[in-house]
């Protein structure tokens, strides 16, 4: 029953990348702020450069990452290739894409006799369970077998919560009683998933306030019992980042790096009031691989996350296309 599944039939909506662009540009912030307006006399100069230094620490890039691309753009200034507001456009671009493009790794599943696994970290309310979901469904498409196990064991609706994505989907879900050890939880976890044969073993954790060090020693407890079982496991860390945290959720990441050493990040809710500056300051202070972004709730609406793409969807003008990316 839990044993190796076929792929199922892709539910993905098409137009992922137009509908990024659309909900990027839906508040009044930089990402939807005609870059004309900042010359109006079509003239790029310091002053431009210095309001366009305000937009973009207003966008949640924070001041470091505003910097580094502000003193970029002043280098081509200086070499005058900033003529006009398409050159400040097609600059602007270029640095972003340099900035993100290091860290646009999607997450490779290799084929190994032990299970997969992805221990998901976060705080509460960053969609930590819901990504969890969208990821088993991905992976069952991919042709890969996947089992959840119940981490949080603090929260009776954590747990409600992952089973209803179990039945979704079909897969098992691994838990034990309230208040239970939650590395002992794992612990059962990883052994149901290597006597089934499955591919991938997601596990869910609590919302983990990142000041509280008691709960990050918990999880870094979580990982010594996984090593027990395999050198290499947790195979993924991978933290859910709430976009509209703006820098709030830098300072996550940072200390959940730290503690654990992440090797991937899920942006959720780049839809709303999430102004999608975040991912630049994540790029250029952690260089930590972003494997996914979120737009919504639908298994549609989760994406690898392409530098590139993401960028001409910052870029965009007044929801116009351009020559981005459909």
């Amino acid at each position: 029953m839990f044993g190796k599944k076929k792929s199922l039939p892709s539910e993905e909506k098409p137009g992922f990348i137009k509908r990024l662009r659309s909900r990027l540009n839906s508040g009044d912030n930089w990402l939807s702020y005609d870059l004309a307006n900042l010359a109006p006399g079509g003239k790029i100069d310091e002053a431009v450069l210095d309001d366009l230094e305000a937009e973009l620490v207003m966008a949640d890039i924070g001041v470091d990452t505003t910097e580094r691309i502000i003193s970029a753009l002043q280098k081509r200034l200086a070499r005058k290739e900033l003529k006009d507001v398409n050159a400040l456009r097609d600059g602007l671009r270029q640095i972003l894409v340099e900035i993100l493009q290091p860290v646009a790794v999607p997450l490779q599943v290799p084929q190994q006799a032990e299970p997969f696994v992805i221990l998901m970290v976060g705080v509460n309310g960053a969609g930590k369970t819901t990504t969890i979901g969208k990821l088993a469904r991905r992976f069952q498409e991919q042709g890969q077998s996947v089992m959840l196990a119940a981490g949080d064991t603090f929260r009776a609706a954590a747990v409600e919560q992952l089973q209803v994505w179990g039945e979704r989907n079909n897969v098992a879900v691994i838990s034990q009683h309230a208040g239970a050890d939650p590395a002992a939880v794992i612990f059962d976890a990883y052994e149901a998933a290597k006597s089934r044969n499955i591919d991938v073993l997601l596990a869910d954790t609590a919302g983990r306030l990142q000041n509280q060090q008691g709960l990050m020693d918990e999880l870094a407890k979580m990982t010594r019992v996984l090593s027990r079982h395999d050198e290499n496991a947790p195979h993924e860390i991978m933290l859910v980042l709430d976009a509209s945290q703006g820098q709030n959720g830098l300072v996550q990441a940072e200390k959940f790096h730290a503690a654990l050493g992440l090797t991937g990040i899920t942006v959720t809710k780049l839809d709303g009031s999430a102004r999608g500056g975040i991912l630049l300051s994540v790029a250029h202070k952690l260089g930590v691989p972003v494997r996914f972004i979120g737009i919504g709730e639908s298994a549609a609406d989760m994406q690898p996350f392409n530098a590139e793409e993401y960028v001409d969807a910052l870029l965009a003008e007044n929801n116009q296309s351009g020559n981005q990316a459909t």
